[in-house]
């Protein structure tokens, strides 16, 4: 609960929770904060500074498995000696379970005070899998399966988003992720009111359930400078911090325009802005621990500004530079056979599935330990 907590530390210096900046978004506005990690001594900083959900990326798995390689290394072969015939990708995903399983209890309060609009924490499915809806759709029932308030990552691909409409249908809350662009996001929406009107068609509840369609706003933000480096496009370096913010603004009036339930999550954090200029929507920031430290001691006032408007001139120049701005700001910028190609998709689905293999990876070599080099205590 967000006044749950009464001080806390930033540093040495102990804040009350409703005088730190993100005790202030999450006490004062319609904002939520969740953790962008399922690591448990993340989430619970988070947690104690008003945050009521957590997410994981491939990526994120691969790093907690870093951050302490000796006991995760030891839960494969305890998990080897319990099941002998597992193989090597049977096991990471049980890796991957159990670090899900570690955080989710810690979020179940703010779920259960909610009715499930708070307190999720959210599994990524099989980044391998994006254009295999079968394998995708029963991966995503495994995972809402294993605790009450699992919310389920699938990507805003072209199959991904058909997959979210039966995904919900069934009763999986859901989380796009792989999104960059209004018209990806409000693909995935649409998608999921379709899954929550074919339910309550049939007399079926959504009333616990809690979609959430994620921009990731620093990840198109890195899709353009990495344009700007490679075509040599010389832009006013002012305006492309301002990208995905407008993009994720645009999508939450999109949502607000269509009367679509799924609340927008902005992601990728790569400066304030991508803190500051949400709050007080009624909308999803998660942040890395790193962004929570920074953002807790700093002296930015905290006051809603979603509804505040992005400079013209901003727009003009994000327009006239960079094309794929565009498609990612108007609502019939890509089509969902163009969203698997679009650069950031492109660029985050291949880290997503390094990320993964570099997990494999560590899963093989505690199965089968390089005998040329010592064996790690």
């Amino acid at each position: 609960m967000v006044g749950g907590a009464t001080e806390t530390l930033v540093g040495t210096a102990p804040l009350a929770l409703a005088d730190s900046p993100l005790g202030r978004t999450v006490a004062t506005t319609a904002t939520d904060i969740w953790n962008d990690s399922c690591a448990v001594d993340e989430l619970e900083y988070a947690i104690s500074y008003g945050a009521v959900g957590a997410t994981a990326n491939p990526t994120i798995v691969a790093d907690v498995w870093k951050a302490d390689p000796a006991h995760w290394r030891s839960r494969v072969h305890a998990i080897e000696d319990e099941r002998p015939d597992a193989t090597e990708i049977d096991l990471a995903w049980s890796i991957v379970e159990e670090m899900s399983l570690r955080a989710a209890p810690l979020l179940l309060p703010a779920f259960e005070a909610s009715g499930g609009r708070h307190g999720r924490l959210s599994m990524q499915t099989d980044p391998t899998l994006f254009r295999s809806f079968d394998r995708m759709l029963a991966q995503g029932e495994r995972f809402a399966s294993l605790a009450p308030n699992i919310v389920v990552k699938f990507p805003a691909t072209a199959v991904g988003v058909r997959v979210m409409e039966e995904a919900t249908y069934r009763g999986v809350s859901v989380n796009a992720t792989v999104s960059f662009s209004v018209a990806q996001a409000v693909a995935a929406g649409e998608a999921v009111e379709r899954g929550l009107r074919r339910r309550e068609s049939e007399g079926l509840s959504v009333d616990d359930m809690g979609p959430v369609i994620t921009v990731m706003m620093g990840r198109l933000e890195d899709w353009l400078r990495v344009q700007t480096e490679r075509d040599g496009i010389v832009a006013d370096p002012t305006a492309l911090p301002w990208s995905g913010v407008a993009v994720f603004k645009r999508t939450v009036g999109e949502f607000q325009t269509r009367g679509l339930r799924a609340r927008p999550l902005g992601a990728a954090i790569r400066h304030h802005l991508h803190w500051t200029e949400l709050i007080g929507g009624d909308v999803v920031i998660t942040l890395p621990a790193v962004w929570q430290r920074r953002f807790n001691a700093s002296s930015i006032e905290v006051r809603p500004r979603m509804e505040e408007p992005i400079d013209q001139g901003i727009l003009d120049e994000l327009r006239n530079r960079f094309p794929d701005f565009v498609r990612a700001y108007e609502p019939d910028g890509l089509t969902p056979a163009e969203f698997d190609a679009f650069g950031p998709s492109a660029r985050t689905l291949r880290a997503f599935v390094g990320s993964y293999h570099d997990l494999l990876h560590q899963v093989g070599d505690a199965l089968v330990p390089n005998p040329d080099l010592a064996r790690p205590s």
